[in-house]
């Protein structure tokens, strides 16, 4: 079930699409305040940022595009969905990254080394530069905070990117200080250099911040499962009730979706109904460690540190058979196994017979590998009518039996009262069922046994009685 906390699908995609369309905005504002200032001061350095910006406006883009394309719900020919275009933009964003550090460099060592160029640090290249650095430092953590709310590695890209140009453009603001520091004290040939240096730190703050965005992109598209994820995947699967091992686990990213893929063990005694509550508690257990994560368990059946009693009950659901009353007991000779068959009341004697030794043709096989067989006893029994039709027993009619039925459930100790009696007419047979309050302290088998004793009483009589159901329960929840 959906958290009706988590945000839905058209909310994550128009926030995702506001961030990303705000920074396209910023980006376009300061590539060209940049390239003005810088073309008036003649600063390498703010040059530099201006491609910088210029490049961060065509992966701001780009990521407003990969945004858009990858909340694109899956189809036929994308099963996964769209979110590895994230990882494309990511990758996209570093080539460019890698392309602006190129031209910068090379600019750069021109400037340090062949010509040296004139810079004029007046007070238009601090306010560009300073104006950069807020608006840089509001759309990183705007940008951020989405990333990490969404798990988008397009607009962690993109935070990422703008983040470093904040230290970039602090870096240039130095080189223009010095370079004015060298105009006030009479040593500009010292210090015009420091613009160039300036810009080359800038280059090589933008070298670091590529790889790192391009291995993250490469990973992804390789399928290289967030680190630690899978450990703890499996551990949550773990402690689910009714797994008995997790066998593997495998996790990818694609864009922001996790895909998780889990096989365990589970008792093979297990009904097809049972099964399928424990691969959707451990579905559930995954998403408590990723919420939006699409989850497939794949469960086997596991005959590890099985009883008898549990051999027994998968053996006849191998077969498709209804059984109960199930009890087993060892002699000198042997496993002696008494259970009853239910069967279908409309078939033939003879095939109901034929069902009763192909399962204890079944029952052998499974068993006398651990253990010697002696005898296995099946009692055919037909299958429950649904829906009889039953008449209420007028209360005139039922005081005897709710006296005696009282009166009986006193003889036994430990029993406090019998109550809510009710008796119905099948037919065939008086249909009986109470409530009967049992002392706290006694023990699921003890309380068997006497309510075994009391039924075997009111048989004794009533012979009229059919079936009789004797509801025990503590006596203090009454």
């Amino acid at each position: 079930m959906a958290d009706p906390l988590l945000p839905n699908a058209q909310t994550r995609a128009r926030e995702k699409n506001l961030v990303a369309g705000s920074s396209v905005g910023a980006a376009i504002f300061l590539t060209l305040i940049k390239i003005v200032i810088g073309i008036a001061t003649g600063s390498l350095g703010i040059l530099a940022e201006a491609v910088h910006s210029g490049l961060d406006l065509v992966a701001a883009i780009i990521t407003w595009f990969a945004v858009w394309v990858s909340d694109k719900p899956a189809d036929e020919t994308h099963p996964y969905g769209h979110g590895k275009v994230e990882n494309i933009s990511a990758l996209a964003e570093t080539a460019l990254l890698l392309v602006t550090c190129i031209w910068i460099i090379s600019e750069a060592i021109d400037r340090l080394f062949l010509h040296v160029k004139h810079v004029d640090p007046n007070a238009w290249a601090f306010a560009v530069m300073a104006i950069s650095i807020a608006i840089d430092f509001s759309r990183s953590r705007a940008l951020s905070r989405m990333a990490k709310k969404y798990s988008s590695q397009a607009l962690e890209a993109d935070a990422l990117h703008f983040s470093t140009d904040i230290w970039s453009s602090a870096v240039v603001i130095i080189g223009l200080a010095l370079v004015k520091v060298g105009e006030i004290i009479g040593a500009e040939s010292i210090f015009v250099r420091a613009d160039a240096i300036a810009a080359l730190v800038v280059a090589l703050i933008v070298i670091g911040v590529s790889f790192r965005l391009g291995a993250r992109a490469i990973d992804a598209l390789l399928d290289r499962a967030p680190r630690g994820i899978a450990e703890r995947i499996e551990s949550a699967a773990a402690k689910v009730n009714g797994v008995r091992v997790v066998k593997s686990t495998r996790v990818r990213g694609v864009g922001s979706q996790i895909f998780a893929d889990v096989h365990i063990e589970i008792p093979r005694h297990f009904s097809f109904e049972e099964s399928h509550s424990v691969e959707s508690r451990v579905e559930e257990a995954v998403r408590t460690i990723s919420p939006h994560a699409d989850v497939v368990v794949h469960a086997d059946p596991s005959a590890d540190s099985e009883g008898v009693l549990e051999k027994i009950h998968a053996t006849a659901v191998r077969g498709l058979y209804a059984v109960h009353n199930i009890s087993t007991h060892w002699t000198r000779r042997g496993l002696w196994i008494d259970l009853d068959l239910e069967v279908d009341p409309a078939i033939s004697f003879e095939r109901a017979h034929e069902m009763a030794e192909d399962l204890e043709t079944q029952l052998r096989a499974e068993l006398n590998t651990n253990a010697r067989v002696a005898d296995v006893n099946i009692h055919i029994e037909p299958r429950e009518v649904e829906n009889l039709p039953a008449i209420e027993i007028q209360p005139s009619e039922t005081a005897r039996y709710v006296e005696r039925i009282r009166s009986l459930g006193a003889e036994f100790a430990a029993a406090r009262s019998c109550e809510d009696i009710a008796l119905q007419n099948l037919g065939d047979g008086i249909y009986l069922s109470f409530h009967m309050l049992m002392d706290t302290a006694l023990s699921v088998g003890e309380v068997h046994t006497i309510a075994e004793e009391m039924e075997r009483r009111l048989r004794l009589e009533f012979p009229e009685l059919g079936r009789v159901v004797i509801h025990t329960e503590p006596a203090q929840t009454k």
